[in-house]
């Protein structure tokens, strides 16, 4: 409740009152029930929270701990694991060329095909951002790709494509260029696997065209009344514009090149070949866990990946302040 002070002011030996109201806030009424309804709002907001819980904690960081725990032991599935200390990565590091030839792979694989991947989605939304005119179709002709992209049929039908006698191989030897497929060829078997990530740049594609739809025409126009060609008002307005939506793009392509997995396990058989050239990180993982029955060398395996994508992914965020331009932003 508001109190009133009442203070008194001698000036010149005259005697002045005056009343000075200091209004304090009032405190709320602790009405009846009020703290009951607000503790079940609570309760019912853990409620909804409960299932994600349950599901973040048992399928989650219960499995992450326990297989944190798993790469410092020998495990088959079978017998119960026993202790080793870091062995498993010294193994790795030391007395294991497939695991780093493997890594030597993904690492092309990842530093190729993205940029690739990201090139082709931004001139692609480009082209569909100044097109009207059958533009929904186009989007749905070009976003199809990523939907079925991961998919086993998609893999069977990539493998018969760039095998021998194949339609491509056919294509190719029309033209003169006679390479025996590209499948069961160590040199070409890689370029083939890229190829098939950039053709699924589809969920790329759409979002770099929800950025460019965000860019200010005003930009563009007073790029143009000072005689800005449309490379300069590419490099000047649409890169800075719509580098939060690079980042974004760039962030989720390297993590998801590094787990590629489906297409080269079908189009090898599961074998990584030939000679090695598809056994991406994520496939040797899966080789030495499932069919080795070496579960705790393959938690090794499966934690050195995740550090390796953890450091990139902190290199991008730490370097984004010098690339990165977001609006209402003074740098």
């Amino acid at each position: 409740m508001s109190t009133t002070a009442t203070r008194v002011v001698v000036t010149g030996g005259q005697r002045r009152r005056s009343l000075v109201r200091n209004r304090r806030p009032e405190k709320p009424l602790d009405r009846p029930g009020q703290r009951s309804r607000m503790r079940r709002e609570t309760l019912a907001g853990y409620g909804f929270l409960v299932p994600w819980l349950v599901g973040f904690l048992g399928l989650t960081i219960v499995p992450m701990a326990y297989s944190l725990y798993l790469s410092f032991t020998r495990y088959n599935i079978f017998q119960p694991p026993s202790w080793t200390g870091f062995d498993n990565y010294v193994r790795l590091f030391t007395d294991d060329p497939q695991f780093i030839q493997s890594a030597q792979i993904t690492l092309v694989y990842v530093l190729v095909g993205t940029p690739i991947t990201l090139a082709a989605a931004l001139l692609v939304a480009m082209l569909l951002n100044f097109r009207d005119k059958g533009s929904g179709f186009f989007r749905s002709a070009f976003y199809a790709p990523s939907l079925i992209g991961g998919s086993v049929s998609v893999a069977i039908v990539w493998r018969a494509m760039f095998a021998g006698d194949g339609p491509v191989d056919n294509s190719l030897s029309f033209f003169g260029l006679d390479l025996g497929g590209w499948i069961g060829n160590p040199d070409l078997v890689l370029p083939a696997m890229i190829v098939l990530s950039i053709w699924q740049f589809g969920a790329t594609m759409v979002i770099f065209l929800a950025g460019l739809k965000q860019i200010p025409k005003e930009l563009y126009e007073a790029a143009e009344m000072d005689g800005a060609g449309s490379w300069h008002r590419f490099r000047a307005v649409t890169l800075p514009m719509l580098s939060p939506v690079i980042f974004f793009n760039l962030l989720l392509g390297l993590i998801g090149a590094f787990q590629v997995f489906a297409s080269a396990y079908i189009i090898s058989n599961g074998s990584g070949g030939p000679a090695g050239m598809t056994n991406f990180i994520t496939l040797y993982l899966y080789k030495r866990g499932f069919a080795d029955g070496q579960m705790g060398y393959a938690s090794a395996i499966a934690w050195v990946l995740l550090v390796v994508v953890a450091i990139i992914a902190a290199i991008l965020f730490r370097t984004q302040r010098s690339w990165v331009h977001y609006a209402g932003d003074n740098r």
